[in-house]
């Protein structure tokens, strides 16, 4: 009797082969690894919503020699004329030159695309401006 309870034993414990997905896992975990530091990240500083009770809005003026309007139909219209993504930073640089001190104000339609607000933002760091003024129109 304790060869048939041995025998019965073996075929009722099933094994279960986990190497397959150990390696899925491995090669998941190693292409994040290499993937990651190529990610560009943008990162966008909110304010406290303490404090921001307490701060006043500022002013904005829409006739800044740098307004950047984009409507919702991505048209992008530069101090008051309309312009291609090609030549936004062109005038942006030259805008730089004329006005250094100034910061660009980009006024930027809720229904436009994010990738319209991406181009825009890179034509205005490649000008060489170090900030953009986000102008938010209450709906």
């Amino acid at each position: 009797m304790g060869r048939s309870f041995a025998k019965r034993r073996q075929i009722d414990e099933p094994a279960v082969n986990l190497t397959p997905l150990i390696d899925v896992v491995f090669v998941i975990l190693i292409m994040f690894i290499v993937i990651a530091p190529l990610l560009e990240l943008d990162r966008i500083q909110l304010a406290d919503a303490k404090t921001a009770k307490n701060i006043k809005n500022s002013s904005v003026q829409e006739t800044s020699p740098l307004a950047i309007h984009v409507h919702k139909d991505n048209r992008i219209f530069f101090a008051g004329k309309n312009v291609s993504l090609k030549q936004l930073p062109d005038l942006l640089k030259q805008a730089k030159k004329e006005y250094p001190k100034v910061r660009p104000q980009l006024f930027h339609d809720r229904e436009a695309h994010f990738g319209t607000y991406q181009s825009v933002k890179n034509a205005a760091e490649e000008a060489g401006f170090q900030e953009l003024d986000i102008v938010l129109k209450p709906s």
